[in-house]
């Protein structure tokens, strides 16, 4: 299935990101989480673990030393797995915990990017999830949740940005912004979704008359969720799951084949 690998050449296993190739033959080095990890799960030399880089490559690593402070994998077998059909997110800058979970269930969800924006709303929120090292507790969060849900893809983040600079960044495609004055995004009403897709969520509060008309602009379209005021991660994670949906798995390449041995 594409964007997944489950069942795949690492199915069942412990699961691990790391940020080096994968490459048959070749060796790797877990960070300093992954090697509490696997001391926690009480692995040995000689273990065999899931490996993922969060761009489409996913192995099998054998546990060949182990201290206190290091592990190093040697591959045994790896295969290519390609990406679901594109989706990406534009959020809001909000409350940073809220946040950190919408950035667990979008890499769960196979979201192809995220993008925070700084809406007007925005900057009323405390405390805020923005800066440099909120940004890597966002990645942390999307690997931790990448390994967990076997997948293969992590989604592509970006820092905050304005508007103005986030709808310059974000691709031509099916361009949606969630309003609940818009036609439904599913059901026999709704208009068909083509790839790629570019969600933008609000704050909460919702987004302010200028800011729909810049969307609009933009090529954005107005699209409902229903009748009920959700918060903004719901409606993110509730979008990008019919987007998902909706999509399917696209019309790519299979996964190649393993390149280890039989």
């Amino acid at each position: 299935m594409d964007g997944r690998d489950r069942p795949g050449v690492a199915a069942g296993l412990p699961q691990f990101v790391v940020a080096e190739g994968i490459v048959v033959g070749g060796t790797c080095a877990l960070d300093d989480a992954a090697v509490r990890h696997v001391r926690a799960l009480r692995l040995a030399a000689g273990a065999l673990v899931g490996v993922r880089d969060g761009a489409g490559r996913v192995g099998v690593g054998q546990l060949v030393s182990l201290t206190k402070s290091q592990a190093h994998l040697e591959i045994t077998d790896a295969t290519e797995v390609p990406p679901l059909p594109a989706v990406h997110l534009l959020v809001p800058v909000a409350d940073r915990d809220r946040m950190l979970w919408l950035a667990e269930k979008a890499a769960e969800l196979g979201a192809t990017s995220w993008r925070p924006v700084l809406w007007r709303r925005s900057r009323s929120v405390a405390p805020r999830g923005e800066g440099v090292a909120f940004q890597g507790r966002v990645r942390a969060r999307m690997e931790g949740a990448l390994a967990q849900s076997e997948g293969a893809w992590l989604p592509q983040p970006f820092p905050e940005a304005t508007l103005e600079r986030a709808v310059l960044a974000a691709p031509p495609g099916d361009r949606i912004v969630l309003d609940p004055g818009g036609p439904p995004l599913v059901g026999h009403d709704a208009a068909p979704l083509r790839e790629p897709v570019v969600i933008a969520i609000g704050p909460e509060g919702g987004l302010e008359r200028d800011e729909l008309a810049a969307l609009g602009a933009a090529g954005f379209r107005a699209a409902s969720l229903g009748p009920t005021i959700l918060r903004f991660e719901t409606a993110a994670l509730a979008a990008l799951a019919i987007a998902r949906t909706s999509l399917g798995v696209g019309q790519g390449n299979p996964p190649t084949e393993s390149t280890g041995a039989a």
